[in-house]
């Protein structure tokens, strides 16, 4: 019998959250154990945002619908729809949906997301 060389994914993992965005993990640490990549899809609602961080993985972020609102070393960066950007490990930013509408997108994240290695100004 022949090796499968491929995973479809039907059910991703979603991951609790208290804050309205929706998470879908296709692949990662808390779908498949993929400590290598983690593939995401999520909504995050209007007034949205989340603290100041400094993640330990480069993220790519390809938005699908609606803008995002980056601040990157005290620049801000929105997206829109169709547009993609790609910030580098150890960089201090903050994300964030100050717009009427819902924003979704994909995010990547080299290696995996984990949720201890963020290093969020919060905690």
């Amino acid at each position: 019998m022949k090796e499968k060389k491929y995973v479809i994914q039907k059910s991703p993992f979603i991951v609790p959250t208290d804050d309205g965005k929706v998470i879908k993990e296709h692949f990662g640490l808390a779908s498949d154990g993929n400590a290598n990549i983690s593939i995401a899809h999520m909504v995050a609602p209007p007034g949205w945002s989340e603290p100041f961080q400094t993640p330990e993985f480069d993220e790519y972020t390809f938005i699908i619908k609606g803008k995002k609102q980056f601040i990157i070393n005290d620049e801000t960066i929105i997206l829109e729809a169709g547009q993609s950007i790609k910030v580098e490990k150890n960089t201090r930013l903050q994300y964030s949906n100050p717009f009427t509408e819902p924003c979704e997108y994909i995010a990547i994240c080299l290696p995996a997301f984990c949720i201890n290695s963020v290093n969020r100004e919060d905690l």
